[in-house]
């Protein structure tokens, strides 16, 4: 009788599953919430490797809650509608041409989107906005800048975008007994009965409070938070946050993604993560490996 010798990338498969166990262990049941994104949509690739992951932890008995934005493809939109669009602080002055385009664009096209790539790998999700059983209640935003001649602060009407006032996520949490797995446009109507379209990361960071959920996952075009060297910064709380403001380290677009992370955290998540949505399968080296992927912040 021959001894079966099993080949070694065998092996480093059996090792994988077994040092994925005490996560498995410890994640079983719980919430998940992650902001989906970025350049990474727009890659199949990384599209399926998104896909996959979200089935996965579906499958391993994790909750999954996808919150995904869109701006690139509404702006492709608004381009070949021929709208002219303005930033202010990084947010879309939309009236209301724009916010009907943007609302077409995030809760038709990208939802369903989303949707069809986890059926086509045997998930069961359901897309909704923030709209279906008044899952989000939004305000007006309102911004100031200054004037450039006389650098007093003005008041600045960026129209239809909204800011999450109130979340009551029992669809969320019914529709993740049932084994579905919900996919949230973020689209809100306001306490004044408006439409308005929110910032896909204030979103899910405010879904994620409100479920308790226990890490939040905001995929991004970087790293993480990196220190000036260009090293990732692997941990992070509110006070070292604070002081990587201060000194520059933490700069432009990520100041809003660290600020969402800390509210999240503040609102009861146990850890919020930055991490690089173009990486393959780069939540799966997050959650189930000791070294991890991206940037945590916890209270």
């Amino acid at each position: 009788m021959t001894d079966y010798t099993p080949d070694a990338a065998l092996l480093a498969k059996a090792e994988t599953l077994t040092e994925a166990l005490p996560y498995l262990q410890r994640y079983a049941g719980q919430t998940f919430v992650i902001k989906y994104g970025g350049h990474a949509m727009g890659d199949p690739e990384a599209q399926r490797d998104f896909a996959e992951d979200v089935v996965l932890l579906k499958a391993v008995g994790i909750n999954p809650v996808v919150v995904h934005g869109g701006g690139p493809q509404i702006g492709a939109m608004l381009k070949r509608l021929g709208v002219e669009s303005t930033f202010v602080g990084g947010l879309r002055v939309t009236d209301a041409a724009t916010a009907e385009v943007a609302e077409m664009v995030l809760a038709g096209k990208i939802n369903k989107e989303i949707v069809g790539w986890i059926a086509a790998l045997g998930g069961r999700a359901v897309g909704i906005s923030g709209k279906d059983a008044n899952l989000v209640i939004a305000e007006k935003v309102t911004r100031t800048e200054p004037d450039l001649n006389s650098g007093i602060e003005r008041h600045v009407d960026l129209g239809f975008v909204g800011e999450p006032v109130a979340v009551d996520p029992a669809i969320l949490r019914n529709l993740a007994r049932d084994g579905f797995i919900p996919v949230v446009a973020p689209v809100a109507l306001g306490t004044d009965g408006a439409t308005y379209n929110i910032n896909a990361d204030t979103m899910a960071g405010a879904i994620a409070g409100a479920l308790d959920a226990r890490r939040f996952f905001l995929l991004t075009d970087v790293a993480g938070v990196l220190a000036k060297d260009g090293t990732l910064i692997t941990d992070l709380d509110a006070t070292a946050i604070a002081a990587l403001k201060t000194d520059g380290t933490i700069s432009g677009g990520m100041i809003p993604k660290v600020d969402t992370c800390i509210a999240a955290v503040e609102a009861g998540v146990e850890a919020a993560v930055i991490l690089d949505g173009r990486v393959p399968h780069a939540m799966l080296l997050e959650i189930f490996t000791s070294q991890g992927a991206g940037t945590l912040v916890h209270a």
